[in-house]
């Protein structure tokens, strides 16, 4: 199977879509005159293969297999299109985070919906796939791809780069308590969404920390890739795509290793550490020594581009979304031919 897909989706993660649809089918976005987080089709990213569909048309639109996301997505796709994923329209749940509690017994939100056929869950770390108590379901895992954004760094300013959103709010689920141990050994620029309070959360000082807010993707990456260094002291996350973003720019990255970091960062391709002391000597070299600093951010992009490429990650897609539209032909409703 060759042809172009229509795939119903919605934009939940902006990274994760942005890379989705760089594919060569048809990306369909349900759009509501309210927008908000069910309706706001494209939220104004310049993807060139997504349509933006409203939903009152969307009962009468073709649709190869929809990409759910979100456990109340499927009711939301069963009224809208008047069928239901995974009985009448083949569909597959991408399962972007780690369970949040009753670990490591947590049942996956899909195994409680009634009458979802055998949908896939496409998890998109292996440690997910681990955690997550997928009651019978198909799993498989997708790893994360991006668009490469090149080789940009320079470390020509000695601080060091954080990029999460609401620390404040997410507290030690997102690190923020070990930011003012980093920020002994260098400043930090946090990036982000959610960033007010964080200097009161912190205690720290315009001298040791700077909130820099949310910015569009280029000039995120043009300033994070001026920073000497990429810390990513999250406790509990799938993968943030902002750290394989930093492998991708060429930076030295200091990580934090729990959840699939291991995975993410080999020998040789960054400091990766669960004692904070190693955690933070190991940012002190990064910031005094410009040698080690380029040589272990030249090998974290190596390990990006082979692992985290954006070429993998389309073609994995592909195999598990055609799979999914063969294994579902019986279907008659919904699938254009």
């Amino acid at each position: 199977m060759s042809r172009r897909l229509r795939i119903l989706l919605w934009h939940v993660h902006g990274s994760w879509t942005t890379s989705f649809v760089q594919g060569r089918h048809d990306y369909l976005l349900p759009t509501l005159p309210e927008g908000g987080p069910w309706g706001g089709g494209r939220c104004g990213r310049p993807w060139t293969h997504a349509e933006e569909v409203p939903v009152p048309d969307l009962a009468s639109t073709d649709v190869d297999v929809v990409v759910l996301q979100r456990p109340e997505e499927y009711e939301l796709a069963t009224d809208w299109l008047g069928r239901r994923p995974g009985r009448d329209v083949p569909a597959v749940y991408v399962e972007h985070n780690t369970p949040r509690a009753g670990i490591p017994d947590t049942r996956h939100p899909l195994a409680d919906l009634d009458d979802t056929g055998s949908i896939t869950i496409a998890h998109v770390t292996h440690f997910n796939d681990l955690m997550w108590d997928n009651a019978g379901q198909p799993t498989t895992v997708i790893e994360h791809g991006v668009v490469d954004p090149g080789h940009r760094y320079t470390g020509d300013l000695a601080r060091a780069a954080v990029v999460v959103n609401e620390p404040v709010r997410r507290g030690r689920v997102t690190g923020t308590d070990l930011l003012p141990r980093l920020a002994e050994v260098a400043p930090l620029d946090v990036y982000g969404m959610g960033l007010d309070g964080i200097e009161a959360a912190t205690g720290l000082g315009p001298n040791r920390l700077t909130p820099r807010g949310a910015l569009d993707l280029d000039e995120l990456h043009a300033s994070m890739a001026r920073r000497r260094a990429y810390v990513h002291p999250v406790r509990w996350t799938s993968l943030g795509l902002s750290l394989i973003e930093a492998m991708h720019l060429g930076m030295p990255v200091v990580v934090l290793a729990s959840t699939e970091a291991a995975r993410a960062i080999p020998p040789g391709a960054g400091v990766l550490a669960t004692s904070v002391a190693d955690l933070v000597g190991g940012l002190r070299l990064v910031m005094n020594d410009r040698g080690y600093a380029d040589a272990i951010g030249r090998q974290a992009r190596e390990v990006a581009l082979e692992r985290y490429g954006l070429g993998r990650f389309l073609d994995d897609w592909d195999e598990l979304l055609f799979a999914t539209a063969r294994a579902s032909a019986g279907m008659t409703t919904g699938v254009s031919r």
